[in-house]
């Protein structure tokens, strides 16, 4: 008697179809530059009324300009070039956000295998020359799980740059990759707490337990706190108790290509201008 296997269902093959599909149109939209920022705020715990700064995040449009979602194709690329080109023009958006606009300070995201990509380095190096002040107001945030592979690689890449003025963010802190003594090495500027430990924290012992732990072992490297995915009032005065330094979270604002203000640009032909104020990180 034939085993029947998952993968021979007709719901598994219709899902594997759909990520084929997913990945092709990422594919053709990157090799057109279809792409554009959102920007979230991340807000300053003492003062919610002012952001300390805003991520922006990619966006992948199809051929009709509807975003792709990420969780469509965001692990299947991670480790393939279609992942460093993302990177590249994620990075040359923000660029092009932080050299129109001043006063703007800007998270990008990046994966640590894009250290040494080539083209990703030399967007970044021709962003910097043009403006002296725009690798202060750069944030480069590196994924825990892609830091935590090449260590040493990070750590002086990091060190090279943070001596040009441009801050690092460990994104996604707890998630489980960690070694502290890598991060002992690293000097990280900002630690962000993974969100699956602040999402109901307000009525979850477990997460407050291991949300202040993290929130110590940040204090100690003398880190800046960010609680990632703060999404209720009760989540947002919890995580405040703790002395997080900053929050950010769909109960203080969305990602959003259509900010208030807005005269940024996000992808050719659009504009964007969220009002943020400067922050110390050092």
């Amino acid at each position: 008697m034939p085993v029947h296997r998952d993968e021979d269902s007709p719901l598994s093959f219709a899902a594997a179809e759909q990520s084929r599909q997913a990945l092709a149109m990422v594919r053709a939209a990157i090799d057109r530059h279809d792409v554009m920022l959102a920007y979230q705020p991340v807000i300053q715990t003492c003062r919610p009324d002012r952001p300390a700064f805003y991520e922006g995040l990619i966006r992948v449009l199809d051929d009709r300009g509807r975003i792709i979602p990420a969780k469509e194709f965001i692990n299947a690329i991670e480790r393939t070039e279609v992942g460093r080109k993302l990177d590249c023009l994620s990075l040359e958006l923000g660029l092009k956000a932080l050299l129109g606009q001043p006063d703007l300070r800007l998270a990008i995201n990046m994966s640590a295998r894009s250290i040494g990509y080539a083209p990703w380095t030399k967007v970044l190096n021709r962003g910097l020359a043009v403006d002296e002040t725009v690798g202060e107001r750069l944030i480069l945030e590196i994924t825990e799980s892609s830091a935590m592979e090449i260590p040493e690689l990070v750590s002086v890449f990091m060190e090279d740059l943070q001596a040009r003025g441009v801050s690092f963010a460990l994104d996604d802190f707890g998630a489980g990759y960690t070694s502290f003594r890598y991060l002992r090495d690293f000097y990280f500027d900002i630690i962000k707490v993974d969100g699956q430990f602040i999402r109901g924290i307000s009525h979850d012992p477990d997460n407050q337990a291991l949300t202040k732990s993290l929130l110590d072992v940040a204090r100690h490297f003398e880190m800046f706190t960010i609680a990632e995915a703060v999404e209720s009032l009760e989540d947002a005065e919890y995580v405040a108790s703790l002395g997080v330094d900053c929050m950010q979270g769909y109960y203080f604002g969305a990602p959003t290509i259509h900010p208030p203000g807005a005269s940024l640009p996000n992808r050719s032909g659009g504009v964007h201008d969220p009002s943020q104020s400067a922050i110390n990180l050092r």
